[in-house]
């Protein structure tokens, strides 16, 4: 019983379920195996389900339509290749699920759930965190946030035999925005793999996240930026990634270039491989002179294989799972490892061009720029719906580098956290600071993060023609607006579609206040506009 008021009956459920019991072997039992599976499973699980309705609730702060999921027809035909993926993976989980619960093989069922939870975290919702938080428009978002939701619900309804008290708080929840639904998931039937799996797209982005891993590699082994990757597999992936999958693999690496190359040897040398775990109890004797002529296959032969998908040597015939075909670099003439480098597995070859290059370096300084942002953002303690502004200080002597940074990467850094990043010298002398911080040492830069609550900001000159002039009265109308909820008088503004009328102030004529022309609701809409 102290297993489960500390961890829960789920995660002890999920715990056996994944260990030698149900296999009617002995169990060590460890209580840190259970806190393993709460936080393997049901925290990333639970991150994705408070990310999709943190986000589905700023539609409406926004002064959106409250989010309610499009129909799962409409979204098995997203444009989107993430979408995409995650719907044929989402199918793959469900008919993956049935096939091992028919044949009552539990303990697989939590490694796939395992992958699934963190291919879901770590690349669908980490890879669209601008659709899903409406940078590229409100119907994308609401697309993003419907797969997402459909996602969520699908896998819930096959992990509910296992996972029954977990799910059901989640799914009482969602079941909030959908026109139909059963009480409990307990009444749902049993989900179908109806939708269509495209294997291809599930193939292709895990070899992208394996060009990203090996170029991360690259990377830290240099500590420099990247510049031009160039990879080297089969025509379809190359298709993928210099296609679909090219603006994610860009923004992940900060790259200027990707270059795909089915050149297999303008990069690298062939040389295979047996595999003797496959072949060693299959050719007994014979495996030494296998191995042999297998180590001694020329690169021609090594392509004529790789395209035949089979080999004979010695009387025996190979297939492509029998020998491992691997790619050694060659770097190009005249150039050095610290140049040109390069990583592989076997299937996939990353190379980068290390050389220096100054608006990379300033699109890695934008970068640490707004994961620093981001970093405050979570230690104050803010939601996704707490609208604040963002103040920048540089601390150098020579603030050129900075200023320069900011200029160029202006559209990079908005982008990235939803807002302009602004001078500290704009910064109202009324603002409220809800949180600051100084970074030093940051690529050579020091600098003050600010984030302050949004301040509204009055045009003058267009609101004293409304009163024919009468300063006193324009400052009694700022000090009352001041007085006002920023919350509220955003909705009314919202209500009025961009107008109210303010007819309260004793002794001071009604006047129409127009958003944007007569009164700004944030710093940055007032700098946006004045530009």
């Amino acid at each position: 019983m102290e297993v489960i008021d500390d961890y829960g009956a789920d995660a002890l459920r999920l715990y056996l379920i994944n260990s030698p019991v149900v296999r009617a072997e002995p169990l060590r039992f460890k209580k840190e195996g259970v806190f393993g599976v709460v936080k393997d499973v049901f925290l990333p699980w639970y991150n994705a389900y408070r990310f999709l309705v943190q986000n589905a609730k700023r539609l409406e702060v926004e002064g959106f339509a409250p989010f309610r999921p499009i129909n799962h027809a409409t979204v098995e035909k997203s444009s989107n290749v993430l979408d995409q993926w995650i719907n044929s993976a989402t199918q793959s989980l469900v008919y993956f699920v049935q096939q091992e619960m028919n044949g009552y093989r539990l303990y697989t069922v939590v490694p796939y759930l395992l992958k699934f939870l963190d291919n879901l975290t770590n690349i669908y919702v980490r890879f669209n965190r601008k659709r899903l938080k409406g940078r590229t428009g409100e119907e994308d978002c609401r697309m993003a946030l419907s797969t997402l939701f459909n996602v969520l619900l699908v896998s819930c309804k096959v992990m509910a035999p296992l996972t029954p008290f977990f799910t059901e708080v989640l799914y009482q929840n969602m079941r909030k925005v959908l026109n139909e639904s059963e009480e409990s998931i307990h009444f749902c039937s049993f989900p179908q793999a109806e939708g269509k799996r495209d294997e291809r797209i599930e193939q292709s982005v895990t070899r992208m996240m394996t060009i990203i891993d090996l170029a991360r590699n690259i990377r830290e082994r240099h500590n420099k930026p990247l510049k031009h990757p160039s990879v080297h597999p089969d025509a379809d992936f190359l298709d993928d990634i210099a296609g679909k999958l090219r603006e994610y693999v860009l923004e992940e690496l900060n790259v200027r270039s990707l270059v795909p190359c089915n050149d297999t040897l303008k990069y690298a040398s062939l040389r295979a491989e047996p595999d003797f775990s496959v072949l060693g109890k299959r050719l007994g004797k014979s495996m030494g002179v296998v191995a042999k002529e297998v180590k001694a296959m020329s690169q021609e032969s090594i392509l004529g294989f790789e395209k035949a998908g089979e080999v004979t040597l010695s009387g025996h015939c190979l297939k492509l799972a029998d020998i491992k075909v691997v790619r050694d670099f060659k770097r190009p003439n005249g150039t050095t490892e610290k140049e040109i480098d390069a990583n592989g597995d076997g299937d996939v070859l990353v190379i980068l061009d290390l050389r220096p290059d100054e608006s990379l370096f300033e699109a890695g300084i934008a970068r640490e720029i707004v994961n620093r942002i981001q970093k405050l953002r979570k230690k104050a303690a803010l939601e996704p719906t707490d609208m604040v502004e963002a103040y920048f200080d540089s601390l150098d002597q020579d603030k050129s580098v900075s200023q320069r940074v900011l200029h160029s990467q202006e559209q990079y850094i908005r982008d990235a956290i939803g807002l302009p990043l602004l001078p500290s010298s704009v910064m109202p002398s009324d603002a409220l600071v809800v949180a600051e911080e100084s970074f030093h040492g940051i690529s050579g830069m020091s600098f003050v993060i600010s984030l302050a609550r949004p301040a509204l900001v009055f045009n003058s000159d267009a609101i004293l023609p409304l009163y024919s002039g009468n300063a006193e009265s324009v400052r009694c109308l700022q000090t009352y607006l001041l007085s006002r909820d920023h919350a509220t008088l955003k909705s009314e503004f919202q209500a009025g579609h961009g107008k109210i009328t303010v007819d309260c102030i004793e002794n001071i004529p009604p006047v129409d206040l127009v958003l944007g022309e007569h009164v700004f609701l944030c710093v940055g809409d007032f700098r946006t506009k004045s530009q």
